[in-house]
């Protein structure tokens, strides 16, 4: 069950977008399991794409399109089926579907980009994708946002959107985004995929740099069990049908469009948090007082990833003491554990190192037993913050991923 998470409303369409499913029976037939995003000639797409050395073959793929050209005409996405430590195998497959879209839609094959989710190690079914393609194509429409966001589903529970629309010199611009992932989620870049479009004019330089800037805001800043995906991918892209006008990072609109894409990616990024495989607990970690961003997010992984926070969250056990286990393990150089402080929402456990004195027990644990709560640290080391999601660990984690590939 999510924590406090429902279904996304109405997901406004994005001009110069069209999106359509199809089902090709990847792993199990029966439902939409294939999604192709049509774009406008002239959209400016970039990427983002997982650090595991053992990355998809079709981020490999994307990695090598979006290198030579951001002139993107089409995404194809497939559950099911990772596509990932598949070989050279894996690579034509790969390319072979995405040349299927091209001709569907009529398009270079070097212009569509696509994306797989799902078990890792096995050839993807091409002949039945191939024979899907036309179907996706067939269904491609303007407002097929919501059901797209179910097509990419795997183990996630309910599917993720956000939108937003906001003013601009040019007339008004829409930002609606898509993702997954539920498991094997800690961004690294990070299964986690995400789709967010915008009718901005963006240019090719400003589109590549709002994505980074937005990645590390969101997705970077989630973790669910500490293990990044080989297939990790989100991608931004710009249809450029709002104004006349390109937009750069320097220009007066640059600021407004570039905080709805945030915020659409932060609300995705908690969405699959509080769809963690098993959730019962949506914690947020925020660490202050570091002598640096990096070692604040250090302390703040530290906890995140700790399977014993994990499971005493899950528990409802205020056992602080594995809190100050996990931030002395975190490895910050000469951590003085006098200068920390440490809180369970407004309940103060540690005060400079020192067991607080009017902390008791049951103020803990009324707060670890609800739904959502926030871990604190102070380092006492300096100004730098920063602020991180994850969820408890519980016995359903275990079943889920013990019964991945039944």
């Amino acid at each position: 069950m999510a924590v406090n998470l429902n279904e996304p409303g109405p997901l406004t369409p994005i001009a110069g977008a069209r999106l359509g499913s199809a089902e090709a029976a990847i792993k199990k037939p029966g439902r939409q399991d294939l999604l192709i995003i049509e774009l406008a000639p002239g959209t400016r797409a970039a990427g983002m794409f997982t650090q595991n050395a053992f990355c998809a073959a079709p981020v490999q793929v994307c990695r090598e399109r979006l290198a030579v050209s951001q002139n993107i005409r089409a995404l194809l996405i497939n559950a099911g089926n990772a596509n990932a430590a598949t070989g050279t195998q894996g690579l034509a497959n790969a390319r072979e579907t995405a040349a299927a879209v091209a001709a569907a839609i009529g398009c270079e094959p070097s212009q569509v980009l696509p994306f797989s989710t799902g078990v890792i190690g096995q050839q993807l079914p091409v002949s039945r994708m191939i024979e899907a393609i036309p179907k996706a194509a067939a269904n491609l429409q303007a407002d097929g946002w919501n059901a797209a966001a179910r097509t990419i589903m795997t183990t996630d529970t309910i599917p993720k959107g956000a939108t937003r629309t906001v003013a601009t010199s040019q007339g008004p611009v829409t930002v609606t985004g898509i993702a997954k992932g539920v498991g094997m989620i800690y961004p690294n870049m990070a299964t986690l995929l995400a789709y967010i479009g915008t009718d901005a004019r963006l240019t090719a330089e400003a589109t590549q740099s709002l994505i980074q800037h937005a990645v590390a805001a969101s997705f970077n800043s989630a973790t669910v069990d500490g293990d990044t995906s080989t297939n990790d991918s989100c991608v931004l892209f710009a249809t450029a049908q709002v104004g006349s006008s390109d937009v750069d990072t320097g220009h007066a609109d640059y600021p407004q469009i570039a905080a709805a894409v945030t915020e659409v990616c932060i609300e995705l990024a908690q969405a699959i948090v509080r769809d963690g495989e098993g959730a019962t607990r949506f914690i947020t970690v925020d660490v202050e007082g570091g002598g640096t961003v990096d070692e604040a997010r250090l302390v703040a992984y530290s906890i995140a990833h700790s399977p014993l926070v994990k499971t005493a969250m899950f528990a409802g056990d205020a056992n602080w003491g594995r809190l100050a286990m996990a931030i002395g393990k975190a490895g910050v150089p000469g951590l003085d554990p006098g200068k920390v402080d440490l809180w369970l929402d407004d309940v103060r456990l540690l005060d400079g190192g020192e067991p607080h004195p009017s902390y008791r027990e049951e103020l803990g644990s009324a707060v670890v037993a609800k739904p959502e709560f926030t871990i604190r640290v102070g380092l006492g080391r300096g100004t730098a913050k920063t602020r991180v999601w994850t969820c408890d660990f519980s016995y359903d984690y275990v079943k889920i991923n013990a019964e991945y590939r039944t």
